[in-house]
């Protein structure tokens, strides 16, 4: 996929081709929901370059699932059923750390949440790098550390692979998990129209040169069987994360078995 700020690890064969380590089963996944599957998931491991830190690993375990007739707000009811089993599971064997995940999650337009922490409107098409700037700096320091917090309907022009808003264009179905003001899960109302999805995907590969970044192959098989995707909506939740977080643990290394420098 040629999102602009994901870079993934590629290998360039003897006859010259490339393969690449996926970032996500995203574009393998959805089209299985245009064959006809309702439910589907996957529990895999992904690969992402330049990001390393405390809660970042260039490989680490991805829970991706999706569902037909679905809008993004049935994910995040999907969330905190996950999420409080998870919890009731860690707390038995005596790692839960001081967290209250009763129902339902705080939910913050992020609009809303960027005036209050940020003091600014992004509107449908803010610049990309403040806002980037400004979410990881003034906006999730802001979150509660004790309970989990969506934010939701984010611009458009940062939709990805979400649907706009029927009754409001300038923002997308698009939501985002912060558990312990950490980053957990990421999820759409999908979008089904396969020219506008082709038009950001050429908007991203434009962008992507203009960085200077690799090219990566046209998904074409992906946008096919977008033509014959139903209504439906898709969450990718960070395992590892979600495990530290839940534990108390200090840094991601402390939750995997193995760990690169």
């Amino acid at each position: 996929m040629p999102e602009p700020s994901i870079e993934t690890f590629s290998l360039t064969l003897l006859d010259g081709s490339k393969r690449y380590l996926i970032p996500s089963p995203e574009l393998h996944m959805k089209p299985l929901i245009a064959y006809g599957f309702e439910k589907i998931f996957q529990i895999t491991h992904v690969f992402r370059r330049d990001e390393r830190g405390p809660r970042h690993l260039p490989e680490f375990s991805l829970l991706e699932w999706y569902r037909t007739g679905a809008t993004y707000r049935k994910l995040m009811e999907d969330c905190e059923d996950l999420v409080g089993r998870a919890a009731m599971a860690v707390k038995k064997e005596g790692f839960a750390a001081p967290l209250d995940i009763s129902r339902p999650f705080e939910r913050i337009p992020i609009r809303e949440a960027f005036m209050k922490s940020a003091g600014w409107d992004p509107g449908p098409d803010p610049d990309p790098e403040r806002f980037d700037f400004d979410l990881v700096t003034q906006v999730e320091p802001s979150l509660s550390r004790t309970r989990p917090v969506f934010l939701y309907d984010y611009p458009a022009a940062l939709a990805s692979l979400a649907r706009l808003k029927n009754d409001d264009p300038n923002v997308s179905e698009r939501a985002e998990l912060y558990l312990g003001g950490i980053e957990i899960a990421n999820g759409f109302t999908e979008l089904t129209d396969h020219d506008e999805q082709s038009r950001r995907f050429r908007e991203d590969s434009r962008l992507r040169k203009k960085l200077g970044l690799s090219e990566y192959p046209w998904p074409k098989d992906f946008l096919q069987a977008l033509m014959h995707m139903p209504p439906c909506a898709g969450m990718a939740l960070g395992i590892d994360r979600l495990v530290m977080v839940l534990t108390g643990a200090q840094a991601i290394d402390d939750v995997v078995s193995f760990v690169e420098g």
